[in-house]
């Protein structure tokens, strides 16, 4: 679990982190360096979820023996799936990270949302719904392992 209290933004009790696959953790389907040590790190502190329709079916090769729970999701309405996986797990206690269009509702709808703009960019649905908008995946994931940079970034 991650804890702060964040002036003019409030408590932050994140126990479970959702991450996009594709264009988020992955570009072209292969998995973005750095990523997988930062994974492993933030296990030993949250429950990682990665949601994706694996479009470019890599997922489960490039996330095999990592600690985080893989949902693939089916080709319609991935949008409204995400969110209500994110409402499932308890909203309040969840943190997301994501670029695509697909990602908008969950950003929205979890404590903290993270839009990252990578080579992939990220849609702007996306970005309006997050509460932080980072450039790299390597820099989301960070935020987690140093979160006095979520309170610099959120502070009223």
């Amino acid at each position: 679990m991650i804890t702060t209290t964040i002036p003019g933004f409030g408590a932050l009790r994140i126990g479970h982190l959702v991450l996009d696959y594709n264009g988020t953790l992955a570009v072209d389907g292969r998995l973005l360096p750095g990523v997988r040590p930062r994974l492993r790190a933030l296990a030993r502190r949250l429950e990682l979820h990665v949601l994706t329709a694996d479009t470019f079916g890599t997922v489960g090769r490039a996330l095999e023996g990592m600690p985080c729970r893989l949902v693939v999701l089916g080709a319609k309405r991935q949008d409204l799936a995400k969110a209500r996986y994110v409402r499932g797990l308890g909203a309040a206690r969840v943190a997301c990270v994501g670029n695509g269009r697909n990602d908008r509702g969950m950003l929205r709808a979890a404590r903290l949302g993270i839009a990252v703009i990578q080579r992939e960019g990220a849609a702007a649905q996306s970005v309006a719904a997050a509460d932080i908008v980072a450039l790299s995946i390597a820099d989301a994931l960070d935020l987690f392992l140093h979160p006095l940079r979520l309170t610099a970034t959120l502070r009223a």
